[in-house]
């Protein structure tokens, strides 16, 4: 078959999706079954795959499934806790207080808290948090989404825990061929996977620095009395203080700790350091910035959902008991990630599924414990005795975040599996390529050198179709190191630039809008914010695609697979 059309009919399912999902507007939870059966199709008629192997791979898929799942819940609960016993009441309280310059509460509100946030739960709670404890301050409803949007940037790499890298890169590569090949040349697969989680904080730190100045300036022009960029770029130097505050943990953490902190550590020790500093004034502008008075304001700027600070308890909890289980959660995950005797123990608790339906190379396992999901759920647990809960507000938390998953986990249980068939399409009567394999020669000999400056909008793509940078990494890792080997790149880089680019397409992700939208009653206005949110994501991939270009072609970077 012409190499050509072997191509189109690899990138028919993420076709479908594209077509069903944005150009019909059809819902995750129809549009996803679909392409999952497309994919299959096209697996055992084109690629002549065993039905058994298209089979197993589902099933290695829906374990897969599992293990994301338990990190949503334990993610989602763990802040639906903290609702009901009024930590998340204090902590907004705590906010309230610090300047009363907007734009320093922008930074550190939407900027340091969302990247916190971002680390510890993912999977858009970032918007769905800052946005209503925003417009609880007095900020405009279209004001608060949009900078709940533009969190979604710089930290969702390493979001929900290092999710993204962890599952998403992890299951959307073919490890079992790349560890074999990487023994073979000296290294390991653990060694090619933190390459590729410091080539993601590396960058993301290039690009991102500039995100919290970008947040102010789109504030000041767009809801602003003058509608000037002037009054954002007079705090400047605060911005770019707060940018760094952020990204130098970030990388220095992605660099040595891994995958699972640099947001979350990240988000807390600029968290500590801006404050401070926004307390002491210490580059803060002179004058005070503030919207017109909220009547004066577009009825197309206001939500229908009224913030009250005491809207859900009268129980008076400190603002330190409040930050209490995610200074836990942090702790918790280092000392399992750092101290090998502890991870150990954790990972003893393994359920495992070795050659499934006996395909030799399709095997999957879940870790309940060792799983950040597992940590969270402990977390949940200590904070019900640390903040003197109730049952009944236990059991609201548990009942909330289970119609959360059961949302984002029908959409998974296609997703996921889909994306292994494609991976393990490489065995097949025909003797074809895998599916992304066939993809990337294709897009390697039609593009050729320029590639790596289009790879992180590839990603971001993905991010715009799935809604998540964990299943683009899934649906695309594959094929971007593909195009990489083909052309005798780094593929730790291109992977790597992939999980940035699916970051920056969070900002664009139809449904990101709408669950933030939806915190603050202004459902039905996400093109008004999508508009505007496109723009950040365009400057995050171009930067990206040309600080990839640089490190291949000026600096030489190389991985140990490179021309192998």
């Amino acid at each position: 078959m012409h190499s050509g059309l072997l191509a189109l009919f690899a990138f028919s399912p993420i076709l479908l999706a594209a077509v069903l999902l944005i150009g019909l507007r059809w819902p995750a939870r129809r549009a996803m079954p679909l392409v999952y059966l497309l994919t299959a199709g096209i697996a055992l008629y084109v690629w002549d795959m065993s039905f058994n192997r298209v089979l197993a791979s589902t099933v290695q898929g829906l374990v897969i499934t599992l293990g994301v799942l338990w990190i949503i819940f334990g993610a989602i609960l763990l802040l639906n806790t903290l609702k009901h016993s009024g930590g998340i009441t204090a902590i907004r309280a705590g906010f309230a207080t610090i300047s009363p310059d907007r734009r320093v509460q922008a930074i550190i509100i939407a900027w340091l808290f969302g990247c916190f946030i971002e680390g510890a739960s993912g999977f858009g709670t970032p918007a769905a948090i800052a946005a209503p404890l925003l417009v609880a301050i007095g900020f405009p409803a279209l004001a608060a989404v949009l900078l709940g949007m533009l969190v979604q940037s710089t930290p969702v790499s390493f979001g929900a825990v290092g999710t993204p890298i962890i599952i998403g890169v992890n299951s959307g590569l073919d490890t079992a061929t790349l560890g074999s090949q990487l023994t073979a040349q000296g290294s390991s697969w653990d060694i090619f996977l933190q390459q590729i989680t410091s080539n993601v904080a590396i960058i993301h730190a290039i690009v991102g620095t500039v995100m919290p100045l970008i947040m102010v300036l789109m504030l000041t022009r767009f809801f602003g009395k003058e509608k000037s960029w002037k009054a954002g770029f007079e705090i400047l130097p605060f911005a770019l203080f707060a940018g760094l505050a952020f990204t130098l943990p970030y990388v220095a953490t992605g660099v040595f700790l891994g995958p699972e902190f640099p947001s979350l550590l990240g988000g807390l020790v600029g968290l500590a350091i801006v404050t401070t500093a926004a307390h002491f004034g210490f580059l803060v502008p002179k004058n005070t910035w503030d919207f017109a008075p909220a009547q004066e304001w577009p009825s197309e700027w206001l939500g229908s959902i009224e913030m009250k600070l005491d809207e859900l308890t009268a129980k008076p909890i400190g603002t330190l008991r409040a930050w209490l289980p995610y200074v836990l959660v942090g702790a918790l995950l280092v000392i399992s990630r750092v101290f090998p005797e502890v991870g150990a123990a954790l990972k003893s608790v393994i359920v495992v599924f070795p050659d499934i339906l006996g395909e030799t190379g399709i095997k999957a396992d879940f870790m309940p414990l060792y799983l950040p999901g597992g940590i969270l759920v402990a977390v949940v647990l200590a904070t019900f005795f640390l903040h003197g809960m109730k049952v009944r507000e236990l059991g609201a938390a548990v009942g909330e975040s289970t119609k959360v998953l059961l949302g984002a986990g029908f959409v998974l249980l296609f997703t996921v599996p889909m994306v292994r068939i494609l991976i393990n399409s490489g065995v097949n009567a025909a003797d074809l390529p895998s599916m992304p394999i066939a993809m990337a020669r294709y897009v390697a000999d039609s593009v050729g050198s320029v590639y790596p400056l289009l790879a992180p909008s590839v990603g971001a793509l993905g991010a715009f179709i799935a809604g998540s940078n964990t299943v683009s990494n899934m649906m695309l890792s594959q094929f971007q190191y593909g195009v990489a080997h083909s052309l005798g790149i780094s593929g730790a880089l291109i992977v790597a630039v992939q999980a940035i680019g699916a970051a920056a397409g969070n900002m664009v992700a139809i449904h990101n809008v709408v669950a933030a939208s939806a915190t603050v009653g202004l459902l039905g206005r996400e093109g008004t914010t999508l508009r505007k949110t496109v723009w950040p994501t365009l400057y995050y991939v171009f930067f990206t695609g040309l600080v990839a270009l640089i490190a291949i072609y000026v600096l030489g970077v190389t991985d140990p697979l490179v021309g192998h």
